[in-house]
This record gives C-alpha cells, sequence and structure tokens, in this order.
C-alpha cells in the first residue's frame, strides 16, 4: 500500500521452482458463533515501528500477523534478524508473505504480467522462509481461499497462479488510514475500535464473525501513535466475546 521500493536484479537464493520450506498444516479455530474473531495485521514491514507494535501486542497478550517484503528484508541492517523475532513469536505471532517488491508502487504494470507477479511472491516467500502459504497482495484487497475467490478483473490471473500453487490470499475489512505523506493515523483509537465493533456486530465482514484490520507498521513508530495502538487494542480487550488470531486460524484456508 503506498510504498515505493527499487528492486535489485539479484536473482532469488534459488529457483522459486525448487523452494524447499517446512509447510505446517493451517489449523482451523473452533468457530464459536457466540465470539468475534479479530485478525490484526501489520504490512510492510520489516520497517520502523515493526519491533514497537510487536512490544505492545506481546505486552498485552494478543496476537497478530505480520505481512512483510522481502527487499526490506533483505536492505535492512537488522532486517533478517526482526523476521527471526516474529518467527520464533509464534503462535503469538504470525509470519506472512506480501510481495518483493511491493510493486515498485506500479500496481497495473505489476499485475499485468502475472508470470512475473507470481515470481516476485514466490522469491519472497523463499527469502521470508514463511511457514504458511499466505500472502497479501500489494495495493489490492482480495481473498483466494480453498473454496472461494474474490478479485478484482486486474488481479485475477495472478490470484489463479496463486491459487494453483497452494497460496491462500488474504484481504481485509477494514484499514487504519493513514497519510501518505506523513505516515499519521487518520482515524483515533476510539473511531477504530468503533469501526471494528461496528462490522462485527453488523455481520458487514467478509466472513461473518471473523475481521481483518489491515494497519501498517511505519504509522506506529512515534510514540503518540503507538499509543493509539495501544489505546485501541485495550477497548476492544474489554469486549468479553473478542478473540484476538493470527491468520493462519482464518476460517477456509487450503491445506
Amino acid at each position: 500500500m503506498g510504498c515505493e521500493i527499487n528492486v535489485s536484479n539479484d536473482e532469488p537464493s534459488s529457483s522459486p521452482n525448487n523452494i524447499n520450506y517446512q509447510q505446517p498444516i493451517p489449523t482451523s479455530i473452533i468457530d464459536d458463533s457466540a465470539k468475534k474473531y479479530i485478525y490484526l495485521s501489520f504490512d510492510d514491514g520489516p520497517q520502523p515501528g515493526t519491533l514497537e507494535t510487536y512490544d505492545i501486542c506481546r505486552d498485552n497478550g494478543i496476537k497478530a500477523t505480520y505481512f512483510m517484503i522481502g527487499l526490506h528484508t533483505m536492505s535492512r541492517k537488522d532486517g533478517r534478524d526482526i523476521v527471526a523475532k516474529i518467527k520464533n513469536g509464534y503462535p503469538q505471532f504470525l509470519l506472512a508473505n506480501h510481495s518483493f517488491s511491493h510493486a515498485n508502487g506500479h500496481y497495473i504494470d505489476f499485475y499485468q504480467h502475472p508470470d512475473r507477479s507470481l515470481f516476485d511472491f514466490l522469491r519472497t516467500q523463499d527469502t521470508l522462509k514463511a511457514a504458511y502459504k499466505i500472502i497479501r497482495l500489494p495495493g489490492n484487497n482480495a481473498w483466494v481461499l480453498k473454496d472461494t475467490m474474490h478479485t478484482s478483473h486486474l488481479v485475477r490471473p495472478v490470484c489463479k497462479l496463486l491459487d494453483s500453487t497452494g497460496f491462500n490470499v488474504i484481504g481485509w475489512d477494514t484499514e487504519w488510514v493513514f497519510n501518505y505523506k506523513t505516515a499519521l493515523p487518520v482515524q483515533s483509537a476510539e473511531q477504530m475500535a468503533s469501526q471494528i465493533i461496528g462490522l462485527l456486530i453488523k455481520n458487514e465482514t467478509f466472513t461473518k464473525n471473523h475481521l481483518v484490520l489491515l494497519t501498517h507498521d511505519r504509522i506506529f513508530h512515534r510514540k503518540q501513535d503507538l499509543d493509539s495502538l495501544n489505546k485501541m487494542i485495550g477497548i476492544l480487550k474489554q469486549q468479553p466475546n473478542f478473540i484476538f488470531e493470527t491468520i493462519d486460524h482464518y476460517p477456509g484456508l487450503k491445506q
């Protein structure tokens, strides 16, 4: 989402067709109709804000999913250490694939070349050594699950390729919006919590009783904005039937 990245021409360490990583089977939660499940997710890491949000979620005892970018992992001095920390934090934290290049911000061109896009995602899976085949598309809200494909015309070709190679594609139900120039969050903690509660109560989510919240690491690298994240989590934790989960437990994932 709104991220300019320059891609190196270096080849990945192994051919995408020969990626070798352990592939656990996603486990579904016991879907209790009396409960509401929240999947807090952070995009575009590793970057400023990643470790700060990690600490807030850990201290609150809630689960979160990090959709990370391959190039950020390789270009940051501490990128691989941050990825390892997220992976080692499982089951409270889940590492997932958010592409290698983030389309360099040129989404139309990226998705008009589905084979090249597929390679980009496979390269990231190899870079992150992600345990689960779970992807979020850069700049596009799409869903590809075991028995469901909900996409725009633009991204459908690459989604079909991802589906054929066993990947799940996860979109979002609501987003904590931010100003792309300043990286300041638009909604307050109270507004974001109210939005989430309203969507779950009204059953206005992609899957009933399950809500995926999209946020970005970088909007929480300032203390006052990190405090807003902490406050929103606190409001939602007051709801006795709300449960935070990682996205490997989202209903309908292919195994």
